[in-house]
């Protein structure tokens, strides 16, 4: 089997359980702005010591976002073919989020102005991450605009994604640096 098929040639790409659609159309700006999240969590992940707790959590979110991509990735009339956990956002994944958010809140505090990224490279590769999400947040909003029929937690949870690498990076670099400096 070889990795090219030749079928996009022609400008457009296939679908989840069928169809084909122009690259350029929402869907594949959507579940390809996923696929770029999973990536940049990739490289947070890579910088960290195999052992270390947060590259288990970061792989967690990986997988959970070939969830989402898989769900942007089918056309609404064949919705009825996704399954939970699978190829569709739940509940339970963006509950999960809440509840991580709530315990990171809890343990490290909830930054009271405009933070500057940077503080330590796994935590600058979170909030590239988390800028990434929130494209791809973006563009799974037009993409569910247009899902007529079809209900959806992909947006949701992008949303609370995005806030959950924000938290987590404050929790990984420890200090922040505000974005006003202090007045001398």
């Amino acid at each position: 089997m070889k990795i090219y098929t030749k079928k996009g040639d022609d400008g457009t790409t296939g679908l989840f359980y069928g169809g084909r659609v122009a690259k350029d159309d929402l869907a594949p700006e959507a579940y390809g702005s996923v696929d770029e999240a999973v990536s940049a969590l990739g490289i947070v992940r890579a910088g960290l010591d195999a052992a270390d707790p947060l590259a288990a959590t970061i792989l967690d979110r990986q997988r959970e976002l070939f969830v989402v991509a898989a769900e942007l990735a089918t056309d609404p009339a064949n919705a009825d073919k996704l399954q939970d956990d699978v190829s569709r956002v739940t509940e339970g994944m963006v509950r999960r989020l809440e509840e991580e958010i709530d315990q990171i809140v809890s343990a490290v505090g909830m930054p009271t102005e405009f933070v500057v990224p940077g503080g330590t490279p796994a935590a600058a590769g979170l909030d590239v991450a988390r800028t990434v999400v929130r494209r791809a947040e973006r563009r799974a909003v037009a993409v569910m605009e247009r899902a007529v029929g079809h209900e959806s937690l992909a947006v949701p949870y992008l949303n609370r994604l995005a806030d959950y690498l924000y938290m987590l990076a404050r929790a990984v670099e420890g200090e922040w640096t505000p974005s006003r400096k202090e007045e001398t």
